[in-house]
């Protein structure tokens, strides 16, 4: 492992592996989310510890920003870079918004839009598109943002973003150090309070979401800035089975102290080697799909799965049809997320970055 310098030498290189490893993250989830509802004990599902893709992100996250701007941030200026990052996530907020607001108002298996007057949907629906957390809506857990679930994590993103410009790109390496080990103590203590680190998404364990993004958004920023790359010979299959094995972990009594170690230890590890490794050729068209997906797709499935909750709840459906279903979904919701990124993301993007350009 190296550590003499966190900028990296030459051209900038792009990081295929860790773009497949995100799209296998991103998989994790929307089949995390399936199998909640058919199994609502996490000791009993499979993929019970799927969750824990959001700080994988995290990570991934404090990682890959570090390497694209820790170098140009200052020349740039505070005024590009949110407009850059608002540009790259905020289409896709909208869109899961929209696809949310839709399902909650028209799915043909369930649901009562009719308990809630105009306003407040109205009202959850603008919550939803800007960011900002309003669980109110029962029909949807009192999620933070009734309409698209997962928007919890970009709020914490966003959040993360707005420090890392103001503070934590100009930080000195030893004040990183002890603000990620602090951190590192708050998952600890989250995690041994709650018995897990599931939280972030609800009101109640809003603050369980501070702590998720802090210590793992940290931990990311700190291997590149350390160069902490370890040069090895796993490739993307042998990374995508031991991230895998963290989410396929069984659930257990113990959950508050091997969910704190994956994310304390594992998840780095993971991006260290993941920074370090080689790609096959015959695999770099499937890291490069992988990575272009993942976003859209986590920020689109949930109106999906929630109608599959409200069929599966309304219809008890067998055990076989469950499966074809599941198995179907995983294969169109992916396909539907490619259509979104073609159709709508990557050309809105490209519009509002030439705009950016031309702005100066």
């Amino acid at each position: 492992m190296n550590k003499t310098t966190g900028i990296f030498p030459h051209a900038k290189q792009h990081f295929e592996i860790l773009d497949g490893l995100r799209g296998v993250a991103a998989l994790a989830v929307v089949l995390f989310h399936f199998m909640e509802w058919l199994f609502p004990d996490p000791g009993k599902n499979f993929i019970g510890h799927g969750f824990l893709a959001v700080d994988f992100f995290f990570c991934l996250s404090g990682f890959v920003i570090a390497y694209a701007y820790d170098d140009r941030i200052a020349s740039m200026g505070l005024r590009r870079f949110f407009a850059s990052r608002i540009i790259r996530l905020h289409p896709l907020v909208v869109a899961g918004s929209v696809l949310g607001l839709l399902a909650f108002l028209f799915d043909p298996f369930g649901g009562h839009p009719e308990q809630y007057s105009t306003g407040k949907i109205a009202l959850a629906f603008l919550s939803s598109i800007l960011l900002v957390p309003m669980p109110a809506i029962a029909d949807r857990a009192f999620n933070l943002f009734s309409f698209n679930a997962p928007a919890w994590s970009l709020f914490w993103e966003y959040i993360a973003n707005m420090a890392y410009a103001f503070v934590l790109y100009r930080i000195r390496h030893k004040y990183l150090l002890l603000l990620t080990v602090l951190s590192g103590v708050a998952i600890c203590f989250v995690a041994y309070r709650s018995g897990n680190l599931l939280g972030g998404w609800s009101g109640p364990t809003f603050w369980d979401g501070c702590a998720r993004v802090s210590y793992s958004f940290l931990a990311g920023l700190l291997i590149y800035r350390s160069n902490w790359i370890i040069k090895n010979n796993l490739g993307f299959i042998g990374l995508s089975i031991l991230l895998l094995l963290a989410f396929l972990m069984p659930y257990s009594k113990w959950n508050w102290l091997s969910e704190p170690l994956i994310v304390l230890f594992y998840f780095p590890l993971l991006i260290a080697l993941g920074a370090g490794t080689t790609l096959r050729p015959g695999l770099k068209e499937v890291c490069n799909f992988s990575g272009k997906i993942s976003y859209p797709l986590y920020m689109t499935h949930y109106a999906v799965v929630w109608m599959f909750g409200n069929y599966y709840t309304n219809y008890k459906p067998g055990s076989t049809q469950l499966t074809l279903i599941v198995l179907a979904g995983m294969i169109l919701l992916p396909g539907a997320a490619y259509l979104v990124m073609v159709v709508y993301d990557a050309p809105i993007r490209k519009y509002l970055t030439d705009k950016l350009r031309k702005s100066g």
